[in-house]
């Protein structure tokens, strides 16, 4: 019963902690695109694709952490 407990919790940790980091990057990632936009505009189309790029890399961490509690809360 204990095992299963413990694996309940890191389940929660993990997942938890992967929802932080993903926000965390995000919203550190974004506010420095705002920054940059917003002292040289012409900059955008420039600094848009590797926005998206940057996203989707963290984005796969959050994910990872899913599917690593997943298998935690299966087992």
């Amino acid at each position: 019963m204990d095992n299963i407990i413990g694996a309940y919790l890191g389940a929660a940790i993990c997942m938890g902690l992967a929802a932080l980091g993903g926000a965390f990057g995000i919203g550190l990632m974004m506010s420095k695109l705002f920054d940059s936009v917003a002292r040289q505009p012409e900059i955008l189309d420039k600094v848009r694709p590797l926005v998206f790029i940057g996203i989707a890399f963290i984005e796969t961490v959050a994910l990872y952490g899913l599917v690593i509690s997943i298998l935690l809360a299966t087992k």
